[in-house]
């Protein structure tokens, strides 16, 4: 772990690193609790700076209480290393693989995000036994398949205004991404948006990388997955149109549809279409919350609990609080936090009662 951030008192995300199989150092990030849900990043992002975020952080406060969510820059983004060149198709899915396997994942949950999409597709065909449940916001198969001349020469507008105002000090270029990808939002939204641009990469980065996830197409590899798929969208989304929503949920034998009524590319907390989104991800998600209990379980967790997170709870059981297990145990106080998250989620605990409810069930197997 190389670093903590806040969002609210019992909410805390740990930042750390994992290495791609070029060496690119990828920055990913892990908070919430229950079943595991890997989201693949989206087009623009910086772990800590999203973390305070006025788009993003309802999205990370409500996924947060339904799933443990690791989420991370992409190469060449945000804490991600810079840089980098090949942002190719397989060295996408390389970062993701890496991601999976530094975060001890061993099946879970993958959402696409936006661009992540062919990502998501490619890496689900190769490892079809690593996922669970498959979900797609925002998102596509392929940039361009099925674009239109309109679209096609708007994206082509996008090159030339990243070229000509992404460093410029002031933001009038760069509110043009902003006003598209959420058409509703505030001007302390639009503003955010404006700033987190030139804090997530830089223009020659943006352009490049940019170029090359247009290139990627994984939509001749739909037919191939078989796995519970939902697909949410809103059906303004002027960066990624409805139609790209349309192609996925048809590509997909079994995929629901579910159309987000909304014109924002990322849904914003005060719209209906938010709470909709919550919801659907939260019932998606609930059969991953029930695994089998190993052979001669007890059926209440505790055998899935490691030897450092059963320490802790002894602690907690004798009455010590946060920062006195952390010195008993010489660890950091976010470590012992994000242990008894981990815990909680394992015994299917959640809110004020868990740390009561955890010992309790602690002292009763001792």
């Amino acid at each position: 772990m190389c670093g903590v951030g806040t969002l609210e008192p019992d909410v805390v995300q740990d930042i750390r690193f994992a290495r791609s199989a070029d060496g690119v150092g990828i920055a990913y990030a892990v908070h919430g609790h229950g079943p595991p849900l890997l989201v693949d990043a989206c087009w623009l992002s910086h772990l800590q700076f999203d973390w305070q975020s006025p788009v993003w952080r309802h999205f990370l406060v409500d996924l947060g209480r339904v799933a443990t969510v690791i989420r991370y820059d992409e190469r060449g983004h945000g804490l991600s290393d810079r840089g980098v060149t090949d942002h190719s198709l397989q060295a996408r899915v390389a970062d993701l693989e890496a991601v999976a396997d530094d975060a001890g994942l061993e099946r879970f949950a993958l959402m696409a995000m936006a661009q992540g999409g062919p990502v998501a597709i490619e890496y689900a065909a190769k490892h079809p036994d690593r996922l669970t449940r498959l979900i797609f916001y925002g998102s596509y198969a392929g940039a361009t398949v099925g674009a239109g001349p309109e679209e096609l020469e708007m994206l082509a507008a996008f090159e030339s205004l990243i070229r000509v105002g992404w460093a410029r000090p002031t933001s009038e270029f760069r509110r043009v991404f902003s006003s598209m990808m959420i058409p509703g939002g505030t001007e302390e939204q639009m503003r955010w948006l404006d700033d987190l641009q030139v804090m997530a990469t830089d223009a020659e980065t943006a352009v490049l990388s940019r170029a090359q996830r247009q290139a990627a197409d994984s939509s001749g590899r739909l037919r191939e997955l078989a796995l519970p798929t939902l697909v949410l969208h809103s059906r303004g989304d002027q960066m990624n149109e409805f139609h790209h929503a349309r192609e996925l949920a048809a590509g997909i034998r079994g995929a629901r549809l579910v159309p987000l009524e909304s014109s924002n590319h990322i849904v914003l907390a005060d719209e209906p279409a938010w709470q909709v989104l919550v919801a659907e991800v939260a019932a998606f998600l609930a059969p991953d919350r029930a695994e089998p209990a190993p052979a001669g379980a007890s059926g209440d967790g505790l055998e899935a609990l490691s030897p450092r997170e059963r320490d802790i709870l002894r602690l907690a059981a004798h009455g010590h609080d946060n920062d006195q297990i952390a010195r008993e145990l010489v660890l950091s106080v976010r470590t012992v936090e994000r242990h008894l998250q981990n815990a909680y989620a394992k015994l299917g605990l959640h809110g004020r009662t868990a740390r009561t409810a955890a010992v309790a069930l602690l002292l009763s197997r001792t």
